[in-house]
């Protein structure tokens, strides 16, 4: 039986595209994505030798805004994993299937209303796609510097009088019902882990993420980092307890890691 949960985001957090790493791709880093017959995703060897460590002493739960589908193309280190979290807490994977239990939660969240008002108003060339992932949420993969000004806040102001939430992490926009959350999925992993016997009754839970939609998790966790980039970064959010990386970039994926094989050190049952 283990005794801390750490639930980690992935894109900028824990795997980097070739732009985010900060670096050169070189003989240090590993690839741990395909797409479209090239690589697209990273990791430091470091950082997946110290994944592969914690995932021997603590319950890792990969947990991502990522699609089931855009999910398992990715091949981390400590896989298969018992638990996953998808479409930012829409679904819960077992054994890499999705709950329909969990996912029967949110059937009725508006995602067409939604859709049609966005389609309305995000119109011109800086909107590159639109799509719709897991019939959950919508996004639009945009032009950063050719979002007109004021759309995003007036967009966010017309979404949170309807329970929905906005967030624009690089060149996406996404957005979102409030009911689906990291936090909330987080929360039921963690029971159904105690349930099972696989964690302890009062199990110690971590958290690791960069943009907002990974805000909720990281204050629900007893302990949090985040990186010193990405959306959060953007937004200055701190909050008493909260670590922050001293780098960025693909180098903070190894120092989150680090970090989060550390609390689990003083925790290990002997």
């Amino acid at each position: 039986m283990k005794n801390t949960l750490a639930s980690v985001d992935l894109d900028r957090t824990m795997i980097y595209s070739r732009a985010a790493l900060g670096f050169p791709v070189d003989d240090s880093v590993t690839c741990v994505e395909m797409y479209d017959g090239g690589p697209l995703s990273y990791m430091t060897i470091d950082a997946a030798s110290r994944l592969d460590k914690l995932c021997s002493v603590a319950v890792v739960v990969p947990t991502t805004t990522r699609t089931i589908e855009q999910f398992q193309r990715i091949a981390l280190p400590g896989a298969p994993w018992r638990y996953a979290i998808t479409s930012n807490g829409g679904n819960i994977l077992v054994d890499g299937e999705p709950d329909p239990q969990w996912r029967a939660n949110f059937h009725e969240v508006g995602l067409d209303r939604i859709r049609a008002e966005l389609d309305a108003r995000a119109v011109g060339e800086w909107v590159l796609k639109r799509r719709t992932a897991d019939d959950l949420f919508c996004y639009l993969v945009v032009e950063p510097a050719q979002v007109p000004d004021g759309f995003l806040t007036e967009w966010s102001q017309w979404c949170v009088a309807r329970g929905w939430n906005v967030s624009q992490q690089g060149r996406k926009i996404y957005t979102m019902p409030d009911m689906v959350s990291k936090s909330k999925a987080v929360a039921e992993v963690v029971k159904r882990c105690v349930d099972e016997g696989a964690l302890s009754a009062r199990p110690l839970t971590l958290a690791a993420g960069d943009g907002a939609l990974d805000a909720d998790m990281l204050i629900a966790a007893d302990r949090a980092i985040r990186p010193a980039h990405g959306e959060l970064e953007a937004l200055n959010f701190q909050y008493r307890g909260l670590t922050v990386t001293a780098t960025s970039g693909g180098r903070a994926g190894e120092e989150i890691l680090a970090w989060l094989g550390e609390q689990v050190e003083g925790r290990v049952e002997p």
